[in-house]
């Protein structure tokens, strides 16, 4: 009782405070506020997953033999797994898997609400999937924690929609800075990936947000780049053609790992039993990170590796020790991992694990970059390519070609290896794997999802406010039903007393049989020796189109186009008539929307 009468107290005092503020501080200053306390609590979140992590893998691999292979690797993925399922179905009894996605989604059409649930949910089944050997990353984990937070901040002090959704940005933008230690690339993945438009409400909040993220982890981690690397060799323009190249590899490596996973997704979204899927998903990544190590965790020791020039610490733990200094057979075990890590991470999702995608990608395009020069170096042509240098290069661009986000993954891969003079190469790598996938996709692997599924918010302002109307506050109901078998005395009837020239017909089961138009039946209206003869079935006709309830925006102003109509049916699944659908109110609610969208 007491604890009830605190809480409705605390409740009641929160309820003032708010209301103060709403007749003190206009909304653009307390978003500035908020977006600098949503940068901190998004920065301490991403600083306090990534110390989960390592101290659970620590904790469990820290004994590992380097020169044979470690058995329980067939193990901890698994008990992982396990773990986080039952803590996903028992305590937060929620979907949590595709972070990202389900950020976009919220923006798009849940008015950027997340649930409060969702500001730790993620950070710790995240920990526990990587911790125990998940081959994902925990970025996709600290963007849906921040955004929550963000989220969950704006709804207490009541924000408006809009307002609401730059704060879910700023928290996003907060978790990468702060898991990265790098602002530009936290806003720009914003504004890239998350597709928040940069506008005068919107640069200073994310700026301040990201700039606040990463300066909690400067000073709780220090001032140390995320990955080691020293460039001793420069970059210099007669290396350009290979960039070139390589960009595309990275390319056609971003789109085969994004089909990977979207066809495995789909695999495992078939398998209905949940036991099933722990099954099959833990027995595949198990069984990849034993013969794979490198595909344990997040992947980073083997960048850092291959970052330091240590290229045979790859196959450390593994049945193949004996053949690191075998060049072609380092060749082959990397390139096995780079195109299996696509599978392991895919497996883990699909298992029942919490990841992401960001640092699958970055690992993917880590081991391409170097396999690329590392190959061109030994085929005797006489060529020198600086490993370290194409590594860091392949990131951006698998990162770029993965995510749609050429400048974040450029920025990205500079501010968390210091590498800022190779913005050239990086620039040509990134904008090539981008240009590539997009002959092949014109989705990344988050918008993917909700791209099919009509619900995703672009930049191009007439798709984004097509996305943002719902087709049920447009459908009108007033419309007097009439059915096949009426005589047109019982139709003239119906007319009196209706408003509409437009008549749905319905069979007794509901479905819809067709139309009546006033002006098709004005000649034979008031010929009364008609009215017991003629029924509605000989002068109804059929629509000339029908709008499902579901279906998206954008395919009912096609279907609108291609029909020349003014008025069209909406029926359910079934095929049962619900109501119609007019352009007037389409255009009207599109107006509202847009003034909505478009004011700063």
């Amino acid at each position: 009782m007491a604890y009830k009468e605190t809480h409705n107290r605390f409740t009641e005092l929160w309820l003032r405070f708010v209301i103060w503020r709403e007749h003190n501080i206009s909304e653009k200053t307390c978003l500035i506020v908020l977006a600098l306390v949503v940068g901190i609590l998004g920065g301490f979140a991403a600083q306090l997953l990534k110390y989960l992590i390592h101290l659970i893998s620590g904790a469990l691999t820290s004994h590992f033999s380097t020169t044979s292979e470690n058995y329980l690797y067939l193990v901890y993925p698994v008990v992982g797994i396990l773990l986080t399922t039952l803590f996903v179905k028992y305590v937060v009894k929620d979907n949590i898997s595709h972070g990202v996605t389900k950020v976009l989604y919220a923006i798009s059409r849940r008015k950027s609400r997340l649930k409060k649930r969702n500001m730790y949910a993620s950070l710790v089944a995240s920990s526990i999937t990587i911790g125990f050997g998940g081959s994902v990353g925990a970025e996709g984990p600290i963007v849906f924690t921040g955004a929550a937070i963000g989220s969950n901040v704006g709804q207490a002090f009541r924000l408006s929609p809009k307002l609401l959704m730059i704060l879910v940005g700023c928290g996003a933008a907060a978790g990468i800075a702060g898991i990265f230690r790098a602002p530009i690339a936290g806003m720009l993945f914003t504004l890239e990936v998350l597709m928040i438009d940069l506008t005068g409400m919107t640069v200073m909040p994310l700026i301040l947000s990201s700039v606040a993220g990463a300066t909690v982890a400067y000073v709780l981690e220090g001032y140390n780049c995320e990955f080691f690397f020293s460039q001793s060799e420069p970059f210099i323009t007669s290396r350009i053609p290979w960039a070139i190249v390589l960009g595309v590899i990275c390319g056609l490596m971003s789109f085969y790992f994004t089909k990977v996973m979207m066809v495995m997704e789909k695999m495992f979204s078939g398998i209905r039993w949940g036991w099933l899927k722990i099954l099959v998903g833990g027995t595949a990544i198990a069984g990849l990170v034993f013969i794979f190590p490198p595909l344990y965790g997040e992947g980073y020791g083997a960048i850092n590796n291959l970052l330091e020039g240590d290229v045979s610490k790859v196959v450390d733990g593994t049945f193949f020790y004996v053949d690191r200094d075998n060049v072609w057979f380092l060749a082959l075990f990397i390139a096995l991992v780079a195109l299996t890590k696509g599978l392991a991470t895919s497996a883990t999702n699909g298992a029942g694990g919490v990841g992401g995608t960001f640092a699958p990608s970055l690992f993917v395009g880590a081991l391409t970059g170097f396999l690329f020069s590392y190959i061109i170096n030994h085929l005797g042509l006489g060529i020198e390519l600086s490993q370290k240098n194409f590594t860091l290069m392949g990131m951006a661009g698998v990162m770029s070609g993965v995510m749609h986000a050429p400048l974040m993954a450029m920025f990205l891969t500079a501010e968390m290896t210091g590498g800022y003079n190779l913005f050239l190469p990086l620039l040509i790598v990134s904008a090539l794997a981008y240009l590539t996938i997009q002959l092949f996709s014109p989705y990344s692997i988050y918008t993917m999802r909700l791209a099919k599924a009509g619900d995703l918010l672009t930049h191009q302002k007439d798709k984004a406010v097509l996305t943002l109307l719902k087709i049920d506050n447009v459908i009108e109901t007033d419309f007097k039903v009439v059915h096949p078998e009426m005589s047109l005395k019982e139709m003239v009837d119906i007319i009196s007393v209706s408003n509409r020239n437009l008549f749905p017909v319905t069979d007794s089961e509901g479905k819809l049989k067709g139309v009546v138009l006033l002006d098709d039946i004005r000649n034979i209206m008031f010929r009364t020796d008609l009215y017991r003869k003629m029924h509605v079935s000989r002068f109804m006709s059929a629509a000339p189109a029908h709008i499902t309830v579901d279906m998206p925006m954008d395919l009912v102003m096609e279907t609108f186009d291609k029909t020349n109509a003014w008025n069209l049916p909406v029926v359910d699944n079934d095929e049962k008539y619900i109501g119609f659908v007019s352009k007037s109110k389409i255009f009207s609610s599109y107006r509202r929307v847009l003034r909505h969208f478009t004011d700063d």
